[in-house]
């Protein structure tokens, strides 16, 4: 049985985290922290073989916890499952001690495959983190001014979905239709080489498209 700790403040992703696990024969919930406060308590008790941590909690930084957990526990496997981070914080959280990066998305239906893939020695990362790690390692081109081919109307849809806002907001808030903001959301997906809010919102906030701090 592989038992998981969760470290994770927003209660609807908790919910959906153990409604998930709940369905697997092989995987249990033994755990759950909201805070770092409360997810240093966890990370010193131990008692897990996967920890799911999150990155931007109410009182601070995940990547404490997952320094914490790593050094106490080294075969302790951690998962960061955060909605968008900057690469600094992937590269953080990575020499931290964290073994897998994982957007959070719609829905966790890979989460349950991850935790198994982890646990049989596996690095889980979502695609567009790896793509960002991969940057990393080529040879930095001349700063310029760069193009990201996003149209203003297009950007301004792009902000409002990483602060959250509806297709039906955003229809709202820019006297829109929804239907014309599903295009153009389509279309920034489209230039951004994603297929998901999570994906663009993580690509916008590494490329500098928008501020989601």
């Amino acid at each position: 049985m592989i038992r998981v700790g969760i470290v994770e403040d927003d209660p609807v992703t908790v919910e959906m985290l153990i409604a998930g696990i709940a369905g697997a024969s092989d995987i249990t919930v033994v755990a759950v922290a909201r805070s770092v406060q409360s997810g240093l308590i966890l990370a010193r008790e131990g008692g897990f073989d996967v920890l799911l941590c999150d990155l931007g909690l109410p009182d601070g930084s995940g990547i404490a916890l997952i320094d914490e957990t790593s050094r106490r526990f080294p075969d302790v496997d951690i998962i960061v499952i955060t909605i968008f981070a900057d690469q600094a914080k992937v590269l953080s959280s990575i020499k931290a001690g964290a073994r897998g990066y994982l957007l959070k998305d719609e829905n966790f239906a890979n989460c349950l495959e991850s935790i198994r893939e982890i646990r049989r020695g596996g690095s889980p990362i979502s695609p567009i983190i790896a793509r960002q790690l991969l940057r990393q390692l080529q040879p930095q081109r001349a700063e310029g001014g760069r193009d990201d081919g996003l149209s203003p109307r297009e950007a301004e849809v792009l902000g409002l979905l990483a602060r959250g806002f509806s297709y039906g907001e955003i229809a709202g808030l820019l006297s829109l239709s929804t239907l014309t903001v599903g295009t153009h959301v389509k279309n920034l997906y489209r230039k951004l080489q994603v297929s998901s809010r999570a994906e663009a919102v993580f690509e916008a906030s590494s490329r500098g498209i928008v501020d989601v701090h």
